[in-house]
C-alpha cells in the first residue's frame, strides 16, 4: 500500500520511479529517463558471448538453472547483478534456447523482467547454491541479536506474514503474468503479479475500459465494448468537484464487479499479499480528471465501511501516468477530511510499504508542523490529534522522529523552536494539491436496512 509519485511520460506509464535514496527505481538518478543500451558498438562483445554460449552449452551449464546469479545488461546499457527466477523455452529456438525471468537484486521487484540470453554476461555466472543450506550456514554465523533484527526487517511490506506464508506468497507471485495494459489513452507497463482469472493466463497485455474497468484480451473487443458502454465516469456518487478534479464514492456492495476489477487493476502496481474479493465490505474513492470525453481515473483509495481499528484507508494507488502531480498526497489528505466529517481520528491500514510510510510521514509532518508554527502557547498530543484527525500514536511517532518530543515528569512535552520548525517544513517539501473542503458534499456511510 502506498502512493508513489513518479514522473509520467507522454502516452506512457513506464517512466522512472522515485525511490527514497534519491535514485529512480530503474537505477538512474532522479530526473533521467530510460536509456536503451547501445547496439552498434556491442558487436565484439556479442560475438565473444556467442562463442562462450556454445562452450557452455557443451559443458551442460546452459540452460541456466533457476536460482543462478549472473550479470545482466539493463536498459541503461550497464550490467547489474540478477537472480534467475524462472525460465521458459523459446518456441522457435533450439533444445537449449530459453529466455529468463530475472530479479535485479539492487532494485525493487517491480523491475523484474524477461530477458534474452544475449543480455547475460555468461562469464559472471555463479554456481547455483542451495538457499536452504546457505541460510543455515549464514544463521550459524549470526548472533541472536543479529538474527532477530533480520527477522524483524526481512518481511518489509508483508509484516502480517510468517516465514512459510511469505515464501508461499513470493513463489506464487514471483513472475509478472501481465506485462502491459491499455487504459484510456495510456499504455502502462505493469509492476507486479495480479491473480486474474485463469482464462487470461496466456495474455501478456490486457485492454481496460477506463470507465467500467472491464478488461479484454484484444483491442477489437475493447473497441466493440466502448461503442456500447454507457458509463463516462465511475459508477458511484460524485462527492467532490474542484475545477477538472472529481472524486466518486463507489460502494462495493452496489458495484461488485467494478470493485473487483479495480482490485485486479491495482494489484498490478501494489506488491501486497491480499486481494480483496469481498469488495462488499469496502468503499472506493476514485479520483478523476474530467474533460469533454468523460472522467478519467487517475488513482483511488479504499476504506472499510466499519473498522474497529480506526483505519480510514485500506489501499491507495496513483496510476503511473499520473504520478508526480501531487495526487497521492491529495488522496491521503482527502481520507483525513472524511475522518473529520465523521468526527473520528483515523490511520492507514498496516502494514505500510516503505514508500507508503514515506508518503504518510511527509503528510503528517507537514500538517503537524504547520499547526505548531501558527499555534501560540502549549498544545497536547490529544489536541493535535483532535484538530487533524491523525491518530495520537501517529502524531507521537512523527514528532519523536523529528526529535520534537521530550519526556518530562511522566509526560510527553512538545519542544518546538520556530527555526527548527522552519527547517523541517522546508525539508518536508510541498503539500501537493489541496482539498477544498467547501466543495466536499458527503455524508458518512450508514448501513441501509
Amino acid at each position: 500500500m502506498g502512493s508513489i509519485d513518479t514522473t509520467p511520460r507522454a502516452e506512457s506509464g513506464s517512466d522512472p520511479i522515485s525511490t527514497p535514496n534519491g535514485t529512480t527505481a530503474n537505477g538512474l538518478p532522479d530526473g533521467e529517463g530510460s536509456v536503451h543500451p547501445p547496439a552498434a558498438d556491442a558487436t565484439g562483445a556479442l560475438t565473444e558471448n556467442e562463442s562462450l554460449r556454445k562452450r557452455m552449452k557443451g559443458s551442460g551449464v546452459l540452460p541456466l538453472e533457476t536460482g543462478t546469479r549472473v550479470m545482466c545488461r539493463w536498459r541503461d546499457g550497464k550490467h547489474h547483478p540478477v537472480k534467475v527466477i524462472e525460465r521458459r523455452k523459446l518456441t522457435c529456438g533450439g533444445v537449449n534456447d530459453y529466455e529468463y525471468y530475472v530479479h535485479y537484486t539492487e532494485f525493487n521487484r517491480r523491475l523484474d523482467e524477461w530477458v534474452k540470453l544475449e543480455q547475460l554476461d555468461l562469464n559472471s555466472v555463479e554456481t547455483v547454491v542451495d538457499e536452504k543450506v546457505e541460510d543455515k550456514v549464514t544463521s550459524l554465523k549470526m548472533t541472536r541479536h543479529q538474527k532477530r533484527k533480520i527477522d524483524e526487517t526481512h518481511v518489509e511490506g508483508h509484516e502480517e506474514l510468517d516465514a512459510a506464508s511469505l515464501r508461499e506468497h513470493e513463489e506464487f507471485t514471483k513472475v509478472k503474468n501481465i506485462a502491459t495494459i491499455e487504459l484510456g489513452r495510456y499504455e502502462i507497463e505493469t509492476w507486479y503479479f495480479s491473480p486474474f482469472p485463469p482464462e487470461y493466463n496466456d495474455c501478456s497485455k490486457l485492454f481496460f475500459c477506463e470507465f467500467c474497468l472491464n478488461f479484454m484480451k484484444h483491442k477489437e473487443q475493447l473497441q466493440r465494448h466502448m461503442s456500447k458502454c454507457d458509463l463516462k465516469h465511475p459508477p458511484g456518487d460524485e462527492i467532490y468537484r474542484s475545477g477538472t478534479l472529481s472524486m466518486f464514492e463507489v460502494d462495493g456492495k452496489k458495484n461488485k464487479v467494478y470493485g473487483q476489477n479495480l482490485c485486479y487493476l491495482a494489484k498490478l502496481f501494489l506488491d501486497h499479499k491480499t486481494l480483496y474479493y469481498d469488495v462488499v465490505l469496502f468503499l472506493f474513492y476514485v479520483l478523476c480528471e474530467c474533460d469533454e470525453r468523460g472522467c478519467h481515473m487517475v488513482g483511488y483509495f479504499s476504506k472499510e465501511k466499519h473498522s474497529e481499528e480506526s483505519y480510514n484507508l485500506a489501499c491507495i494507488l496513483t496510476l503511473p501516468p499520473y504520478q508526480r502531480k501531487g495526487y497521492g498526497k491529495f488522496l491521503i489528505a482527502f481520507s483525513y477530511e472524511l475522518s473529520k466529517e465523521e468526527g473520528k481520528v483515523g490511520t492507514p491500514e498496516r502494514p505500510l510499504s516503505d514508500l507508503g510510510m514515506l508518503s504518510y510521514r511527509g503528510y503528517w509532518t507537514r500538517v503537524l508542523l504547520d499547526i505548531l508554527k501558527k499555534h501560540k502557547g502549549n498544545i497536547s498530543i490529544k489536541e493535535l490529534s483532535d484538530m487533524t484527525a491523525i491518530k495520537a500514536e501517529d502524531v507521537l511517532s512523527t514528532l519523536q522522529g523529528l526529535e520534537l518530543i521530550q519526556y518530562r515528569k511522566g509526560q510527553h512535552v512538545i519542544c518546538a523552536d520556530p527555526k527548527v520548525l522552519d527547517r523541517y517544513l522546508k525539508a518536508a517539501g510541498r503539500g501537493g494539491l489541496e482539498v477544498d473542503v467547501c466543495k466536499l458534499i458527503w455524508t458518512p456511510y450508514k448501513e441501509q436496512n
